[in-house]
């Protein structure tokens, strides 16, 4: 390489970092906005699940009821605001007439916000690490439906920040014995027999249902013992 691609190289890593330096007052922007319109809104249960999921799926309608079921309990739904299971849980909050919350991601390729969401209520974000503090602060309860790397990184997280004390301990909830139970087996035959990599309470944070009746006793039973605020 000759001098000349070399700090030409340089020069664009130079003008890259001073780039960067600026993004925070944008990342600070969405931070912002983000807490403000979500503080207003009271408890909430988050929704994951595939964006892929259609309609005639069986685990949309599921989402509904779930969704529709704790909006009648008084709480808030909140998605990732785009279609497949987040459109099925916003659209239970709207059935129900509760709120109905979406943090939406822009990407290039998948999501725009979906009908069911309160105008009010609709969040965009360029950030995914932003928009998850969001979930993360103000859900007082995790639902995770069946979906694919991106509801896995959302399970995983929260679950890691729960077993550290970084944020207190709530309801997570795995719907789908047959989708969820591998995973699960293969964290406590690896992870926790083989390797012992986690502690055997660890395996408590999680409950695994198959109806919406046993989701929505579960996160009133434990809000009978602990009281709703935000999380940190």
């Amino acid at each position: 390489m000759d001098n000349l691609s070399k700090l030409s190289k340089t020069r664009r890593w130079s003008e890259s970092r001073a780039n960067s330096s600026w993004q925070i007052f944008k990342i600070m922007a969405e931070f912002v906005d983000g807490f403000e319109a979500m503080a207003k809104i009271g408890p909430c249960i988050s929704i994951f699940g595939s964006a892929r999921t259609k309609p005639e799926n069986p685990y949309y309608a599921l989402t509904v009821e779930i969704a529709k079921e704790l909006a009648e309990e008084g709480f808030g739904i909140i998605s990732g605001g785009g279609p497949g299971i987040m459109e099925a849980a916003n659209k239970g909050a709207f059935q129900a007439g509760g709120k109905s919350v979406g943090l939406n991601i822009t990407l290039p390729f998948e999501q725009m916000p979906n009908s069911y969401i309160d105008r009010d209520k609709s969040i965009n974000f360029d950030y995914f690490f932003v928009r998850k503090t969001m979930f993360t602060k103000y859900s007082q309860g995790y639902i995770m439906m069946p979906g694919g790397f991106g509801t896995m990184d959302e399970f995983f997280e929260v679950i890691t920040l729960v077993q550290t004390n970084k944020i207190t301990k709530i309801p997570m909830v795995l719907v789908g014995k047959k989708y969820w139970q591998g995973l699960l087996d293969w964290i406590k035959s690896s992870m926790l027999d083989q390797e012992q990599n986690i502690h055997p309470a660890d395996l408590d944070l999680i409950k695994i249902v198959d109806t919406s009746a046993e989701v929505v006793e579960y996160i009133l039973d434990f809000y009978t013992k602990h009281k709703l605020e935000p999380n940190f």
